[in-house]
């Protein structure tokens, strides 16, 4: 995946407060680095889905990053809700995040990101359909 953010998503971002600006850049390294760690993910595509930023590598289920003026001081990840992915998420990293259902994890802007474990989550995200049948995806 290219390191340079898509200008529609750019766009987007440039609306955001200082501070949301400054997670979205750091969560969408994490996108970067996870999609380029795992062999066969060239082709992650960043688009804009609902005019949220996306992200979606082949065999792998949409991620979509938001913050909102609805809820200021948080920014999340919203996943598939037919998959399994945000169930997983929960039973491994229990604390880690805040969980909206079988759809979102969420933290606070200005709280430290858990690095390690939100690329994991990215990177099984990014690899869903090859895990999807592996107890707790493959870990």
């Amino acid at each position: 995946m290219h390191k340079k953010m898509s200008e529609q998503i750019a766009e987007v971002v440039e609306h955001y407060p200082p501070q949301a600006k400054k997670v979205f850049k750091q969560v969408r390294g994490l996108v970067v680095n996870a999609a380029n760690a795992i062999s066969g993910l060239d082709n992650t595509t960043e688009t804009l889905k609902w005019g949220e930023p996306s992200y979606l590598a082949e065999g792998g289920s949409t991620v979509r990053m938001k913050w909102t003026e609805k809820h200021p001081d948080q920014f999340s990840l919203f996943f598939n809700c037919n998959s399994i992915l945000v169930e997983t998420f929960r039973e491994i990293y229990k604390d880690e995040f805040t969980y909206d259902g079988n759809r979102a994890l969420s933290f606070g802007l200005n709280d430290p990101i858990p690095e390690e474990a939100l690329e994991h989550c990215l990177s099984m995200a990014m690899q869903y359909h090859k895990l999807k049948k592996l107890p707790l995806l493959g870990n």
